[in-house]
């Protein structure tokens, strides 16, 4: 694990699955991320508000509640495009579950938070 004094940015990106986390898995967001990162601002894109508004999880309607706690950054992107997008913009480190995404910001040099083992997160090296 890298210590705080290796992170580029105390920005991080949260896309769906990562406002999700916390009512599918009891997981304080906040506290996990300020235990990797110390303080951090947490920004979540635009278009994962609206993702959130069509989905049929029964925990949309929680995170929605969740994202007013952050800053909502618009971007003109869509699902991964967004959040890739505004990761660039702001030097940010992203939460996510999605593999695939992952994979496109690892390609791009830019660090990632997992879940793991269903209980905490963890700090992707890139």
């Amino acid at each position: 694990m890298a210590s705080s004094s290796d992170i580029r940015s105390n920005t991080v990106v949260l896309d769906t699955n990562a406002l999700l986390m916390p009512f599918e898995f009891s997981l304080n967001i906040d506290s996990e991320l300020r235990g990797l990162l110390g303080s951090c601002e947490i920004l979540v894109p635009g278009s994962m508000l609206r993702e959130l508004k069509r989905s049929s999880n029964k925990h949309a309607k929680a995170a929605l509640e969740l994202s007013k706690r952050y800053r909502i950054v618009e971007t003109e992107k869509q699902g991964d495009d967004g959040v890739l997008d505004v990761a660039v913009r702001f030097g940010a480190t992203v939460v996510t579950n999605d593999s695939e995404l992952r994979k496109r910001l690892h390609e791009k040099k830019i660090r990632t938070i997992h879940l793991r083992s269903r209980s905490h997160l963890v700090l992707d090296e890139v």
